[in-house]
């Protein structure tokens, strides 16, 4: 009997052993460098165990994750695990929750899994998630209880959308050019991204489009050309290719296709750095079921558009034998797109989105702004993309018509929402997402209130929330047990992903207590929306816009509970949060130089989000036209930075002739061949986006001055003119070949004309 005992003892020790042993889900990633060629260039990337994107990594309910990521490149790396509850040590952003991964050393990720949905992992480390980091996260639904099994219709119901096939789908994009440069080209304005785009909107396509006075008026408000996306991409991608076949779902044996009538659940993430999609199926309505890892009650649609790092979960239905149905990503700015075929046979393929009118939509932001850079009360409340301010510009869409006038905006409809735009096509909005289950908040729980203005500076290329980065921000105080109820003002002409680490946040969309759970709130320009989660962890969580260029700008804020544990990976949690800080105020720099028959001329500048240094320098090929520098160290104050106020010096050399002397307009006269000058002054940016800049001498010299560099006349040809109080005067034409190289022509008061060849980076 006691033999009996003992054996039964062990292997009841052995059996609980190998159950919690099997809930152990272990991965090694290999994190190392590789080329690529998505566009017939070989470029820089990283691959993480040889491929990219990164492994899909499927875990259940209930499981312990463990996953050793293997730093191989010559630079610090980490892994967030985007949508995931876990303990904040684990969360991966660097300088907040860990410090960054060494070369050659590893770090392990254990965490439990206590949720179910469609996630994604990335790098969160500088602009690495760009070139490769970014993978699909699926966790699976735990097998239901008894009591589960026997539940009502809904849970059945439920059951079988959680039991169909499964193709994880990760949508992405690429860039030739590496992350870093882009990401300065932006800050500079340069528009290289809308020529390779065909978006640039010149004055010559402004009198062509019949848009002449919509161009002015929107210089005249001091704003820059329309657009829906930053930067150009080379490929767009969904699971690492612009095209590929999908004849089997996820779990199927070999011999498993699809055959006809079969449903099978498409687990979307868009893995994309700062592209928006449009999603579109041949084969008919996409039944919405989850979003962003929660489900939702069915919906079906004819498009959606997912935000950058947004999840849905969509059914779709495989209508005949021999056919394969286009499933369409289509970047916002519909420049290219991306596709899988699902089925086996003949490619039936979904209409493309037409080009966008984008004069439409400049006329549409110019009855928006005010003179002072301010938006207008629209006298109606948006909110949920409910409406879509982009729809002008969309040809497709001819149910709805909107109106600008130069003071309001008047709508055809009262009501007015996406799926009213058009009879034919039902496109999804946040107001139609309705959780199965109620999602109210402790009732009894204090609440915290916070409301955040989304601020923007397209002109510099600043990102902002209350027009401040998290570099000139503290963090911001939560307690453990409180309800926190967030507002969001996007007062940019850019839509915003905001995205909350660590918590799902119910988004107030009229469902009452059935409001949809969701960690990213794609917030469009003018809405209004408002979230609320419990503050149930422990630690520091990011919050930030999810456009991977928006948040190394600037737009983000750290939520920290009061009274946290130490983390052990944070031995000086001081000096990683100034780390931090500083990734949203890096400087960047910017130069040209023109190679001309008359002379030398150019400049470089060192900026960051309030900072700015530079120098011009004019050299002649004789002593007649001599040599000239000039250097600014300036700070741009106010929410619009229209207004720099500097601190210069001015070194001059020019042989002047005998009794020979330089009168300025105000009289003032200067007879020698050097000159070395302080000055204090400021620039102004005018209407017309003309640069006014007021400069006093020491030797108490005034001059006035109105400039203008990049006045688009036509897609490639760029003009510019100054003219000052010192009697000197320029005009220039440059025509743009490539994102480095242009062809230049100026006539120079100092120098005479001068053709050559304008070098810039």
């Amino acid at each position: 009997m006691r033999n009996k005992i003992l054996i039964t003892a062990t292997i009841l020790l052995v059996s609980i052993s190998n159950l919690y042993a099997q809930k152990v889900v272990h991965y090694d990633l290999y994190v190392k460098d590789t080329l690529v060629n998505f566009s017939g260039k070989e470029k820089r990337a990283i691959a993480v165990n040889g491929q990219i994107p990164m492994p899909t990594l499927t875990f259940t309910e209930g499981d312990t994750a463990e996953i050793v990521v293997h730093n191989q490149l010559k630079e610090g790396t980490a892994l967030h695990w985007h949508g995931l509850m876990l303990p904040n040590k684990y969360d991966g952003v660097p300088y907040l929750t860990q410090m960054p991964i060494k070369p050659g050393e590893t770090f392990t990720y254990r965490f439990p899994i206590i949720q179910n949905g469609t996630h994604w992992y990335h790098s969160h480390m500088g602009l690495q998630e760009q070139i490769g980091m970014y993978g699909s996260l699926i966790l699976k639904k735990k097998a239901p209880s008894p009591s589960e099994k026997a539940g009502d219709e809904a849970s059945t119901f439920r059951k079988g959308i959680d039991d169909l096939p499964q193709v994880p789908v990760i949508l992405s994009e690429w860039t030739d050019l590496k992350p870093e440069n882009v990401h300065r080209m932006l800050h500079n304005a340069s528009d290289w991204a809308a020529i390779k785009k065909g978006t640039v909107q010149s004055y010559a396509e402004a009198i062509r489009a019949g848009h002449f006075t919509t161009k002015i008026g929107n210089e005249w408000k001091r704003m820059l050309a329309m657009d829906v996306s930053d930067v150009y991409y080379d490929k767009f991608l969904i699971n690492g290719q612009s095209e590929s076949q999908v004849s089997s779902p996820l779990g199927r044996t070999a011999g498993g296709a699809f055959k006809a009538g079969d449903k099978v659940r498409l687990r979307i993430a868009n893995g994309g750095a700062s592209s928006y999609f449009w999603l579109t199926y041949a084969g008919g309505k996409m039944t919405v079921v989850a979003n962003d890892g929660n489900d939702v009650e069915p919906i079906e649609v004819d498009r959606l558009i997912i935000g950058v790092s947004e999840t849905y979960d969509v059914v779709v239905t495989i209508p005949a034998d021999g056919v394969s149905y286009e499933f369409l990503a289509t970047p916002e700015d519909r420049t290219k797109s991306a596709s899988i075929y699902i089925g086996k046979g003949i490619k039936q393929l979904t209409s493309p989105l037409p080009k966008l009118n984008y004069f439409e939509g400049m006329k549409m932001m110019n009855g928006m702004m005010n003179m002072d850079g301010s938006m207008h009360d629209m006298g109606m409340k948006m909110s949920l993309q409910k409406m879509d301010m982009n729809a002008v510009m969309y040809p497709e869409v001819s149910g709805t018509a909107m109106k600008m006038g130069d003071s309001n905006m008047k709508m055809d409809h009262a009501q007015h929402d996406m799926k009213s735009m058009n009879a034919d096509i039902v496109t999804l909005n946040y107001g139609m997402l309705k959780s199965p289950t109620i999602t109210t908040l402790p009732k009894n729980a204090p609440v915290h209130e916070l409301k955040f203005e989304l601020t923007g500076n397209m002109n510099r290329y600043v990102w902002s929330m209350d027009n401040k980065v998290l570099a000139e921000t503290d963090k911001i105080l939560i307690k453990k047990g409180e309800n926190v109820r967030i507002t969001l003002y996007n007062n940019s002409m850019m839509r915003h992903p905001m995205h909350l680490h660590g918590h799902d946040f119910r988004v107030l969309n009229g469902q009452g207590d059935y409001a949809p759970l969701k960690n990213v709130l794609d917030i469009m320009p003018m809405e209004t929306d408002t979230i609320e989660f419990a503050a149930n962890a422990d630690g520091d969580w990011f919050f930030h816009c999810h456009i991977l260029y928006h948040m190394m700008a600037g737009m983000n804020r750290v939520f920290s509970y009061e009274n946290s544990q130490p983390n052990p990976y944070l031995p000086d949690k001081k000096l990683a949060y100034k780390k931090l800080q500083a990734e949203s105020n890096q400087p960047h720099f910017m130069a040209q130089n023109d190679f001309a028959t008359n002379g030398n001329d150019g400049m470089a500048m060192l900026q960051n989000t309030r900072w700015s240094v530079g120098t011009e320098w004019r050299l002649g090929y004789s002593n007649m036209h001599g040599y000239e520098t000039e250097t600014h160290l300036g700070r741009y104050v106010g929410k619009n930075q229209w207004f720099m106020p500097f601190v210069g010096f001015d070194w001059r050399y020019r042989k002047m002739g005998m009794d020979e002397q330089e009168t300025n307009l105000f009289g003032q006269s200067n007879s020698k061949d050097n000159r070395s000058l302080f000055s204090l002054g400021f620039d102004y940016t005018l209407p017309l986006l003309v640069i006014f800049q007021t400069e006093v001498y020491h030797n108490g010299d005034v001059r006035l001055q109105l400039m203008r560099e990049d006045i688009p006349v036509s897609k490639r040809l760029r003009a510019g003119f100054m003219v000052n109080t010192d009697k000197e005067y320029m005009a220039d034409l440059r025509y743009i070949v490539n994102k480095n190289i242009g062809i230049r022509t100026h006539y120079d008061s100092d120098m005479g004309f001068g053709v050559g060849l304008s070098l810039n980076y």
